[in-house]
């Protein structure tokens, strides 16, 4: 390896998304459209579980976690993303790169181990519905979430830790929206082995153990709705397990697509669109489908609406009692 062609590097380039310069204006207005909903729908899913007591359950309790894990894993890409798109200056330091991929791993990784939980706790839910207050206990979905957290953050904490150790060569153009993990390693001059390696190890482990909890789970349900086939439970058991087989389905199939079953080994417009399926889309949609698809959600949203328009009229009424004391 030829040490003249490395440099300490301060900062990295990011070469965006693959949109003319004539169009950068109406993406910006869609990119930034699509992150206030994402952030606004899913505070709003964390909020109606917050204050409606019949969503105090083990499902909504995860679902919670996995509306504030998507608002911090679109925010750790999107607000750059957009201030890149509108004063097109698109660098960005070396240790707010680093940073950026820390966080996006961290979420990323959380994502996927609560969509895991999830499936877990509707396998219970189906299969042993008359265990599922003894089994789905609040000690043990405590317990998952913060198993989740813990795993994540060292799993996060270990790929930062062995980058950083890594030197990257003067040409520090990354060709993407953000700072990627694999397109930082493209960038180094160093001998990148053991990173590749506990990539495809502990990464890979991390990423299969959840995707076994969910195939698993809905394997065990499709075998239980099989055994006695009825429409009614078959019904049943969709509206209460699509909403979450559909966010499984898009999430896995968009980071597939994009970490597996790319046809090239540099980052291409491909790459980059499934990419933003996965950290802009997904996100934007799960509030939708789970607010759309779901009764309960229904529910307590039209409480929370009603007790708005409460708020509003004795709002109303108090300011035309002052001005009419005036």
């Amino acid at each position: 390896m030829r040490r003249e062609n490395e440099s300490s590097v301060s900062q990295f380039l990011l070469l965006g998304l693959p949109i003319p310069p004539e169009q950068q204006d109406i993406f910006f207005v869609l990119f930034l459209g699509m992150y206030l909903t994402t952030v606004l729908g899913n505070l709003l899913i964390i909020l109606l579980i917050r204050l409606d007591s019949h969503l105090h359950i083990p499902m909504y309790f995860f679902l919670s976690h996995l509306a504030f894990t998507d608002v911090c894993f679109s925010s750790v890409t999107v607000p750059k993303m957009l201030m890149d798109m509108h004063i097109n200056h698109k660098s960005i330091p070396f240790t707010e790169c680093i940073c950026q991929m820390y966080f996006f791993i961290l979420f990323g990784c959380l994502d996927n181990f609560l969509l895991g939980v999830m499936a877990y706790d509707r396998y219970v839910a189906i299969c042993h519905p008359l265990h599922y207050t003894t089994i789905m206990r609040q000690e043990l979905c405590v317990s998952l979430v913060v198993g989740s957290w813990f795993f994540c953050c060292t799993h996060a904490l270990l790929h930062t830790l062995l980058l950083v150790q890594l030197s990257f060569c003067a040409d520090n153009t990354i060709p993407h929206f953000f700072c990627d993990l694999t397109a930082l390693l493209k960038t180094s001059c160093s001998d990148t082995s053991c990173n590749e390696l506990v990539i495809f190890t502990e990464g890979g482990m991390l990423f299969i153990l959840p995707l076994i909890s969910v195939l698993g789970s809905y394997i065990q349900i499709g075998t239980t709705v099989l055994r006695v086939p009825s429409m009614k439970r078959f019904f049943k058991v969709f509206s209460t397990c699509g909403s979450h087989l559909f966010v499984v389905s898009l999430y896995y199939g968009t980071v597939a697509g994009v970490y597996f079953f790319s046809s090239s080994s540099i980052s291409n417009d491909k790459d980059i669109i499934a990419s933003v399926m996965y950290m802009v889309v997904a996100p934007m949609l799960n509030p939708f489908i789970y607010n759309l698809r779901n009764r309960d959600m229904k529910h307590a949203l039209e409480i929370f609406a009603n007790r708005v328009n409460f708020f509003k009229l004795q709002i109303t009424k108090s300011i035309k009692i002052a001005h009419s004391n005036e």
